[in-house]
């Protein structure tokens, strides 16, 4: 009788797009999570890796996310005693993504600067009688400035984030690397490192060193913001937390706040509309990211949460 009891009905999302070999019934354990209803269900259906396994609720057919979730605690699964799956695909662990993401910029701000004597001379730049000049003091500054930046992204991936999912679809790798890779690093570069752009300046003045230093304080703030959010979930863990770090009483994201500011010092110093758009366009993304965020502090602590009324910028965002 008990183990009637933990009987779940498996059914694919898809019946034009079946996940092969899928069984119909699993014994799941009242205290298995999502992930250990992956690895079985992967298990018992011959699939080698259980993180390309979507799970979802029988009623509405929403994905149940947490991974760390008591699958028997979701009162629709609870109800109709049925699971939903999909095959999502190969799957990429999301610090593999970051890597590859922050890799581009790094490696499109020394490529450009090498082959600069031969880039420039052909259109659409037509700097032929100036693409052998040697890069001036501020676009080398802008050039510590860009690798400073995404290597310091790439440090943060490697020992510090803490990701509450382990996979993504391999196939939305190429979508998520090209913003940086494209207007970051090819656009970016480009554009500053041309023999003609505004950053063609060997002397600093006020509004470089205001650039540089809002540069820092921008830089130091968003990494003391991401030291305190990954203090907030234990490794391995999925859990949330209350931010309560520099900036957290003014907006619901400060490490978007704080990466902004440190951007706006790059545009004082390089003047360069490709930068400007780079980030708008970043700004995009994080504003739905961060309104999201606020949406999710509030389901999850209710009345302990004090609501913020701006998610990235104090007083526009």
């Amino acid at each position: 009788m008990a183990e009637h009891r933990n009987k779940l009905k498996i059914t694919n999302k898809k019946s034009s797009e079946p996940l092969k070999g899928l069984v119909e019934l699993i014994d799941l354990p009242r205290d298995a999570t999502v992930e250990d209803a992956k690895r079985m269900i992967a298990r018992q259906s011959g699939i080698s890796d259980y993180n390309r396994i979507g799970l979802y609720d029988p009623i509405y057919r929403q994905t149940i996310k947490d991974r760390k979730a008591i699958v028997w605690d979701h009162p629709d699964v609870a109800q109709a005693r049925e699971l939903v799956v999909k095959d999502l695909g190969p799957q990429v662990a999301w610090r593999t993504v970051y890597i590859i993401e922050y890799l581009g910029p790094i490696i499109f701000h020394a490529l450009i600067p090498l082959a600069r004597p031969y880039i420039y001379r052909f259109p659409p730049f037509l700097y032929r009688n100036e693409s052998e000049t040697p890069m001036t003091q501020v676009q080398w500054l802008l050039f510590a400035l860009f690798h400073l930046h995404f290597l310091k992204r790439e440090f943060e991936t490697v020992f510090m984030h803490k990701f509450s999912a382990n996979t993504m679809p391999a196939r939305n790798i190429v979508r998520n690397s090209a913003f940086y890779w494209l207007i970051a690093g090819v656009l970016c570069a480009l554009e500053i490192y041309a023999p003609g752009s505004m950053s063609t300046r060997n002397e600093l003045g006020l509004l470089d060193y205001l650039g540089m230093a809002i540069f820092v304080v921008g830089e130091t703030c968003n990494l003391i913001v991401h030291k305190h959010l990954a203090s907030l979930r234990k490794p391995g863990g999925t859990e949330k937390g209350i931010p309560n770090c520099i900036g957290s009483n003014l907006v619901t994201s400060p490490n978007y706040m704080f990466e902004v500011i440190a951007w706006v010092g790059v545009i004082l110093i390089s003047r360069s509309w490709a930068v400007v758009l780079f980030i708008c366009t970043g700004m995009i993304y994080m504003r739905s990211w961060s309104r999201g965020k606020e949406k999710a502090l509030r389901k999850e602590f209710g009345d302990r949460y004090k609501k913020k009324r701006y998610t990235m910028l104090p007083g526009l965002i």
